[in-house]
């Protein structure tokens, strides 16, 4: 089948979403072909995990575990964690500094570019054994990626035929990765949660600003996100990256009441026992309280209040993925703002006022579709069904349908027509 295990899409304006996509293994293996070993750039790290020569983490392009990692030479490399020789794991540790790998099975060593350094008992032992004479230590190194980085972002791709990072990102998502990344940044932590769903159902997560005045009473209690807000959904020409944002000017108080009427998750009366969380001084003035950015298939660029972070999405089977969360400031914080941010980090993160109910949520559409028949599939139509583009209103589902149609193209999935 062209798409996996799905042909055709069941209409061509992309409001209808189905199910067999969250469940069905041939999409899944399908999408490891096409998503995750194709002409796209999977985000890998920040540089500023990697400052010093010899420095690696271990980050992921769909479920292949993959090393990056900074060489004596102060390049970036990337190769698949997985010894030449026989397969075995190859680096163990999450992160840390080697200038070489030594794999545990055979003791293989390998440099900071993947390259074999070292194969014990080559010429064999008492003149017995040992490799073959015409054995070749460049055809023995690593699998590698190519690597690019964009104001410290650091993606990888097993293609060839990915265009440039510069391009592929574009000229509507890289303002917002200048406006971020506009200083030198330092990591403050990590969060790391498992998630029983499928990795697809976190993306329509992140890229849904319907949901998120319905679902996080926090946001809307606390005034970080509501509706009534001045927001805006932004895609690239693809319509696979995504900008939600939403800034604190021109909110009326009677709309506020108006929209939330009959709905408890505007709650006027709930205070917070230690409001110091809010007492954080901003890093820009442009007033927003909330920008997600979505970098097809795998990254999400977060700002909730003050807090900065990475979210990469790492599928672990068909209906379990990872969510690994790179939280990070800035080097030129002094000891308030630090404080700060990290104060607001409980705004995010597995067990965060916020992003608690995300989790929960991906949970519950897994275990509903799951009982769904194989032709079912969501209804999508939030912000109507018009063109798919930019809207300037958070009561819209348009990021989501932009997301599909991008995805059917990769995923070489037939389209109908649309009806004019």
């Amino acid at each position: 089948m062209a798409g996996g295990g799905l042909e055709r899409w069941p209409v061509g304006d992309f409001t209808r979403v189905p199910y067999r996509l969250f469940r069905d293994p041939q999409i899944h293996a399908r999408e490891a072909e096409r998503l995750f070993g194709g002409p796209h750039w999977n985000y890998l790290g920040i540089e500023a995990e990697l400052p010093l020569p010899g420095d690696f983490i271990v980050s992921y392009v769909g479920e292949r575990q993959v090393v990056l990692q900074r060489t004596e030479e102060g390049a970036l490399v990337a190769f698949v964690n997985s010894c030449a020789h026989r397969g075995a794991q190859l680096v163990r540790r999450l992160r840390g500094n080697a200038l070489s790998h030594t794999c545990a099975y055979h003791q293989w060593g390998f440099d900071t570019k993947g390259d074999r350094i070292a194969v014990p008992q080559q010429r064999g032992v008492k003149g017995k054994g040992g490799m073959p004479a015409d054995f070749h230590k460049a055809a023995c190194s690593l699998k590698t990626l190519r690597v690019e980085s964009y104001k410290g972002l650091v993606f990888g791709t097993f293609s060839a035929d990915a265009p440039s990072l510069h391009d592929y990102l574009g000229p509507k998502m890289r303002p917002e990765i200048d406006r971020i990344f506009d200083r030198p940044v330092r990591v403050l932590g990590y969060w790391r949660q498992r998630v029983p769903a499928n990795w697809k159902l976190y993306l329509e997560n992140v890229k849904d600003p319907y949901h998120a005045g319905l679902l996080h009473l926090f946001h809307v209690t606390f005034g970080i996100y509501r509706p009534t807000m001045s927001g805006r959904v932004i895609m690239d020409e693809t319509l696979g990256h995504s900008i939600l944002r939403t800034a604190d000017i021109g909110e009326d108080q009677a709309e506020v009441d108006k929209t939330y009427a009959g709905i408890d998750k505007y709650r006027e009366d709930y205070r917070l026992n230690d409001p110091s969380i809010f007492d954080v001084a901003p890093d820009y003035d442009d007033r927003v309280t909330n920008m997600i950015m979505t970098v097809f298939p795998n990254l999400m660029l977060g700002q909730v209040a003050n807090t900065f972070q990475t979210r990469h999405v790492r599928p672990k089977g068909l209906r379990e993925f990872e969510l690994y969360w790179t939280y990070f400031g800035f080097q030129g914080d002094d000891h308030q703002a630090l404080e700060g941010k990290l104060r607001q980090s409980n705004f995010v993160g597995p067990a965060g006022y916020i992003s608690l109910e995300d989790g929960e949520a991906g949970r519950l559409v897994q275990t509903g579709t799951d009982r769904r028949d194989d032709d079912d599939a969501s209804i999508v139509q939030m912000g109507g069904r018009g063109p798919i583009e930019d809207q300037d209103t958070l009561a819209t589902e348009v990021a989501l349908r932009g997301f599909w149609k991008h995805y059917a193209q990769a995923m070489g999935i037939a389209v109908p027509e649309v009806a004019a």
